[in-house]
């Protein structure tokens, strides 16, 4: 048996649904190469959430998980919704966003 998700996007484009779930889409005006800069920073963050909990560490897991959540807005999936966003607006999200 396969693990991988299939992901399918609603008709207006907005979300994404994973095993029957609705997530926000990332948005789809992000260039390429600032989107790949992006996930490798949000995945970086979910892997220091894993090692705080870990080590039971409080501080650092606050500290990833603003991390996570930096990355996450950055790409349009929390916050304002892009869809209500000018493209200026957009392009100052992402370049305001971490890394």
């Amino acid at each position: 048996m396969s693990s991988e998700r299939r992901a399918e996007r609603t008709p207006d484009g907005r979300y994404v649904v994973i095993d029957g779930r609705r997530w926000r889409a990332t948005d789809p005006l992000l260039p390429e190469d600032v989107a790949a800069r992006l996930r490798s920073e949000l995945m970086s963050a979910r892997r220091a959430v894993g090692q705080a909990l870990r080590a039971r560490d409080a501080a650092a897991e606050r500290a990833a998980r603003d991390r996570v959540h930096a990355a996450k807005v950055a790409l349009g999936e929390r916050g304002t919704p892009w869809w209500e966003q000018s493209e200026d607006e957009r392009r100052a999200r992402w370049e305001a966003g971490p890394g």
